[in-house]
């Protein structure tokens, strides 16, 4: 197959009545325009010969396919072709779908041609937009399980994880064909389309989890924002995480499935007065992830555009009207596509710890730090960092980091309020409690992520209180770097102050260090807090 077919416009049937009729399709050029990353409409799939078997069910002119109908109302269509090297980032494959379906499935493979060592190898991921088209930011979506499933269904009553349940009505489809990678020798693929017919079915009314639970009045919060299950490349059930969430002492999870929303209504019977439970998305792009944290049931947040694309900035701005938060996940991971690229000056927060701490996440620290200085330089909005486990599987820990955070109640609002506002702390796990302030002048004090403003001279002491850290040491930071570091007591928990003045010290920060693995390098992490800023009026 290459890029260069004829251009092909699908057909679809519309009802001026029907709220949920399917919109005008978008012929390539349209897909263009309406897409921010680059696209490819292949040439469409039809059912409508199957009976007779005339229909070869190609995708385009360099495309071959098959054709099977069986006796017991199924009818099936097989594409194959080759995407080459350059290939746009998502490849559209249009399905005409008859009336009368009761059910439409998709299966897919493609081959991994041996590499040399140092080239990128095939990775083909795949999902799914109905009748309503494929337009960005649109509400023909249905689901996408990236390269995590190699077949999906969908229909009223039911869909495969990560796929969204609903009836399946006539008109063009588009599989969605997203090329990660491609070998040199180019991408062969085959994608294989049954359509079951019968009656419909009804579909269930999603539950989804209550904004508020029990919790202890104004409290720290212990919570995982970054989590992943079967609804996307995971391998917990909802049930699963939600009672090693419980095994970790966590308050709060926000589920943050990849580029799709269909574990929002997955987590019924899962939470208690005990645990709150979140629902948002992580937004995969090709240049970056960002976790949508809290954000309003069913919210779909598009991740098909580039930072070159200057769309970004539209995103953030529709996850905060969902009450939620936009926190870059990671953003100096070395996976494909990982590494941030959007810079952040969208961001509510940023997730500078991500599962077990490596110099990726020691990066991501020194990165915020600067941005610190920079705030504090430019007397302009400082972003508050947090942690999360991004766990996927076992070995991988729950809770491993977990943000901690100061909130009014345990409820959404609260806990996206107190993330927002920098009221958190990051720690290993639920052994590690802080408390750290500063106080000075007239009896004054701040807490995590506060300003104790004082005149540039005043005295200030800075308190940092560990529990469970045993052979850690404790380390002040400002934004000239780290001014005081000091062992803690060898039962991990102890006290420790340092004393400074706001002229010297814009703001105070600390963290809690294991001791060093590296020769060169500091030793990983326990905890680190949000800063104490320092000065103003007092």
């Amino acid at each position: 197959m290459t890029g260069s077919h004829t251009p092909h416009t699908p057909r679809t049937e519309q009802d001026p009545q029907d709220p949920q009729a399917p919109r005008p399709p978008i012929a390539r050029r349209g897909l263009l325009l309406g897409t921010a990353v680059t696209a490819l409409t292949l040439g469409p799939v039809s059912f409508a010969q199957a009976s007779d078997g005339s229909s070869d069910g190609s995708s385009d002119g360099s495309s071959d396919g098959s054709t099977e109908d069986t006796p017991d109302g199924e009818r099936t269509r097989t594409v194959r072709g080759t995407l080459p090297t350059g290939s746009p980032d998502f490849v559209y494959l249009p399905v005409e779908v008859p009336r009368g379906v009761r059910e439409i499935a998709v299966s897919y493979a493609y081959t991994k041609t041996p590499v040399p060592a140092g080239t990128q190898g095939n990775a083909l991921d795949i999902g799914i937009f109905d009748e309503r088209g494929t337009e960005l930011g649109g509400r023909g979506f249905r689901g996408w399980s990236g390269g995590a499933r190699t077949a999906f269904f969908i229909r009223a009553d039911e869909a495969t994880p990560g796929y969204l349940a609903g009836p399946v009505r006539a008109g063009t489809w588009h599989i969605a064909l997203g090329p990660y990678t491609v070998a040199p020798e180019g991408l062969p693929y085959e994608v294989t389309v049954t359509l079951r017919f019968g009656p419909s079915g009804t579909t269930p009314r999603p539950v989804y989890p209550p904004e508020r639970a029990k919790g202890r009045g104004r409290a720290w919060y212990r919570g995982d924002c970054h989590l992943h299950s079967v609804h996307s490349d995971g391998r917990r059930t909802p049930a699963e995480i939600a009672a090693a969430a419980r095994s970790a002492g966590l308050d709060f999870i926000n589920s943050s499935e990849h580029n799709t929303t269909s574990a929002h209504g997955a987590w019924g019977g899962l939470w208690g007065d005990d645990l709150l439970i979140l629902i948002g998305e992580e937004i995969t792009t090709r240049n970056g992830h960002v976790v949508a944290l809290g954000t309003d049931p069913g919210t779909f947040v598009d991740w098909r555009y580039r930072a070159r694309d200057n769309r970004f900035g539209h995103y953030a701005k529709a996850v905060r009207r969902a009450g939620g938060l936009v926190v870059p996940a990671h953003p100096h991971a070395t996976c494909i596509g990982c590494h941030w690229k959007f810079g952040f000056g969208e961001a509510d927060a940023v997730e500078v710890w991500n599962g077990p701490y490596t110099p990726e996440d020691e990066i991501s620290l020194a990165e915020w730090d600067n941005a610190l200085v920079a705030s504090v330089r430019a007397s302009k909005p400082w972003i508050p960092a947090m942690g999360s486990s991004d766990a996927h599987r076992e070995p991988d820990r729950v809770g491993l980091p977990q943000t901690v955070v100061l909130a009014e109640e345990l409820s959404r609002q609260a806990i996206t309020a107190g993330i927002r506002a920098g009221h958190s702390y990051v720690a290993e796990s639920s052994a590690v409690t802080l408390s750290f302030g500063a106080s000075g002048g007239r009896g004054h004090h701040a807490g995590i992520g506060e300003r104790l403003r004082a005149d540039a001279d005043t005295p200030v002491t800075v308190r940092l209180e560990v529990t469970g850290a045993p052979g850690c040491t404790a380390h002040f930071i400002t934004d000239q770097g780290t001014l005081f570091t000091t062992a803690l007591p060898a039962s991990g928990a102890g006290a420790v102050e340092w004393r400074t003045t706001p002229a010297y010290a814009a703001y105070v920060r600390a963290e809690v260090r294991h001791p060093a693995a590296v020769p060169g390098l500091p030793g990983p992490l326990a905890a680190l807090t949000n800063p104490v800023f320092l000065g103003g009026e007092g």
